[in-house]
């Protein structure tokens, strides 16, 4: 089985159209198509269902990018292992959730230091970002510590601790008249989210509703309006606070203390760019300006 044809099946999955990843990859069309039945054959099973509008895994197509996936990355880590290990050179690709606080200084002071690393940022929720990092589409990510972040196949390092808070507008009530709000959440994956969720069972409160909306500026924004509620970090909102356009309620601390936390996958290579990147976030963190609290 040819390597250059599982590189050229994960190109045809990523653009969901033949004619597509041709263009990418500028193959022609006849040429991709004849790649992909040369898979299918070694396999003696389709991997796609052709329709009008384009292409989708079949049940055994999903089960070879599983693998393909592991083996792509793992010879584009052997490539970069044999590159000079003292310069990080290549593409980086990071996920973060998005209320990393300090993620801007990281990458600031990263991209200063090495700025001829290809440096990309993901932004997303905590379990699709481990998965994502799980299966080699990511190299490291950001995210809320659980038992997920604890998975026997990633490596863990400490970022910090901070205090989850409940947000309102700032003509607020009490704690009880917030809980009948509506909840402003991020998408199913959240760590802040289970986290209220966790809060809420626990508060025997059931009649709440979830809107679900797609980042913090939008979350932010409908609170100002009065629509709902949050469960966000404090100082992703301290500034907003300040100015008098939100307020910020304490939970119990079993519920507000949230880590978190930088993840790799334990059997990659560890890259000289990933290396030097969980440098600078060590860096950072130990420094007296912008030390990260951890409690």
């Amino acid at each position: 089985m040819e390597f250059k044809n599982l590189y050229i099946f994960l190109k045809v999955v990523e653009q969901g159209n033949i004619s597509k990843a041709a263009k990418e990859l500028n193959y022609v069309q006849s040429n991709v198509t004849a790649r992909i039945k040369k898979l299918e054959e070694e396999l003696h099973t389709p991997l796609f269902h052709r329709h009008n509008r384009g292409i989708v895994l079949t049940p055994e197509g999903k089960k070879l990018l599983v693998y393909a996936e592991k083996i792509v990355s793992m010879v584009t880590d052997m490539k970069r292992a044999f590159r000079s290990p003292d310069i990080p050179v290549g593409k980086l690709d990071i996920g973060s959730v998005e209320t990393v606080i300090k993620l801007p200084l990281i990458l600031s002071k990263y991209n200063k230091k090495y700025g001829h690393i290809d440096l990309s940022l993901t932004t997303g929720v905590t379990e699709q970002l481990i998965d994502d990092v799980l299966n080699y589409r990511l190299d490291g990510a950001f995210v809320t510590a659980g038992s997920l972040s604890n998975h026997p196949d990633l490596v863990q390092y400490d970022v910090f601790e901070e205090e989850l808070v409940l947000v309102s507008d700032a003509d607020a009530g009490t704690i009880d008249e917030l809980k009948m709000k509506p909840f402003l959440v991020f998408h199913s994956g959240c760590g802040y989210r289970a986290k209220l969720m966790e809060w809420l069972r626990d508060e025997q409160v059931a009649s709440s509703k979830l809107m679900e909306l797609g980042t913090l500026e939008t979350i932010l924004g409908s609170v100002y309006s009065g629509l709902g509620v949050t469960f966000v970090p404090r100082s992703t909102v301290e500034h907003h606070e300040s100015r008098g356009l939100i307020q910020c309620h304490k939970v119990p601390e079993q519920y507000s203390r949230i880590k978190t936390v930088f993840i790799r996958k334990k059997d990659a290579f560890l890259t000289t760019s990933l290396e030097k990147f969980i440098d600078t976030i060590n860096e950072i963190r130990q420094k007296e300006d912008y030390a990260f609290p951890l409690f």
